[in-house]
């Protein structure tokens, strides 16, 4: 407990703009975020009361960090799953768990989880040498997409390969890896669910996500034209997720929908990128949510604030030119009804910086102001 107030005190280990944007959704909760970082200039580091400086793949850090929670949870995945059985053996607790965590962690884990669950997802196999790509490729056809089973993350780590060639210069007998076929898709979805300890879930509109070169770069909520059928087959595949894993706190499902259905692409049991848009768009955001869920709280209402909400990922642009503090200001005049989140990064090219979400009742308007603010953050020119 926090000898302050009273009240138990949340640790987040990672310090990036999930744990920053978490620390703001704790604040009028009267809740305290300790926050484990890196760096005293990692995001929530520079705006979090309660620091403590170590590394997330150092048992004694961790061990020292719990110390002061009441709960520990995570700002990302890279936790050695190891460690976090430890902790929880050293009774803290931790949400979400390490049999949970784990399949946001391992690809190849998540694969077979979801095979055994009888849960659609792309044909896959573990794979080690370019004989086994050959094989699949041979089986399922080209191209066929290579993934690190850990680690990778915004593209990196991700290989589209039309031919076994190109794997001789990726494979490093040093990683694991998984290959998977590459399915034609409609477009990409996304869920997000969120459980408390209690067995309480939660479920937002399901939402579209628009990639780039790997990377998220818009979210529309809720997705256009999604039937309710599919809606609803992809919100009950969610809770079932959540259960059978036994995930407590926010679980992102990330989906591809395709002429036959729905097919599972990735979790990730943290806050997530494609649910930015719930701090203006949703009655609860995800950051709320997931601090109430590790808690074991009454879980809020998702309910949206407006028909449509469209969130822009901001990324570091060309340099040059206007800083992005001088482009805010111009950009917050301009579109004085596009809220605006930085996460206290230093810019370099494809690093998410921030972003921006626009609300209203026409989603091309709604569309066209998120984007055309972000464009001018991204690059400048006149507003």
């Amino acid at each position: 407990m926090d000898p302050r107030t009273g009240l138990p005190v949340v640790g987040m280990v990672g310090a990036g703009q999930l744990a920053r944007m978490t620390h703001q959704a704790a604040i009028p909760l009267g809740q305290s975020l300790r926050v484990l970082a890196e760096s005293p200039q990692d995001g929530a580091a520079l705006v979090a009361a309660d620091v403590v400086i170590g590394t997330h793949t150092s048992y004694e850090d961790l061990l020292a960090f719990a110390a002061g929670c009441d709960v520990l949870t995570f700002d990302h995945e890279h936790v050695p799953t190891e460690l976090i059985r430890s902790l929880a053996e050293a009774g803290h607790a931790v949400y979400p768990g390490a049999d949970a965590l784990v399949h946001a962690q391992d690809k190849a884990v998540l694969r077979e989880a979801l095979v055994q669950a009888g849960i659609p997802g792309p044909s896959w196999s573990r794979v080690s040498t370019v004989d086994h790509l050959v094989a699949f490729g041979a089986q399922h056809g080209w191209p066929v997409v290579l993934k690190v089973a850990r680690g990778g993350y915004d593209g990196r780590g991700v290989w589209f390969l039309s031919e076994s060639a190109a794997a001789s210069h990726v494979l490093d007998g040093d990683r694991a890896y998984i290959v998977e076929q590459r399915v034609p898709i409609l477009r990409e979805l996304a869920v997000l669910v969120a459980r408390s300890p209690y067995g309480q879930v939660s479920v937002w509109p399901i939402v579209q996500t628009v990639q780039r070169d790997g990377i998220c770069v818009e979210v529309i909520a809720p997705a256009p034209e999604l039937s309710e059928e599919v809606a609803g087959v992809a919100a009950t595949l969610a809770v079932r997720l959540a259960a059978e894993l036994g995930v407590v706190g926010v679980m992102a499902v990330e989906l591809f929908e395709t002429g036959h259905g729905l097919l599972v692409n990735e979790l990730a049991m943290r806050p997530h990128n494609s649910g930015h848009w719930t701090i203006e768009g949703s009655r609860t955001s995800q950051f709320e949510q997931h601090l109430r869920a590790v808690l074991d709280y009454p879980l809020g209402t998702t309910t949206m604030t407006a028909p449509w909400v469209v969130m822009a990922n901001l990324l570091g642009g060309p340099d040059g030119g206007m800083g992005i503090d001088e482009r805010a200001h111009h950009a917050m005049a301009q579109w004085p009804d596009v809220k605006l989140h930085l996460y206290g990064k230093s810019s370099r090219p494809g690093r998410k910086l921030g972003h921006v979400t626009a609300l209203g009742s026409d989603l091309a308007e709604v569309r066209a102001r998120a984007q055309a603010a972000v464009s001018y953050l991204h690059q400048g020119g006149h507003p």
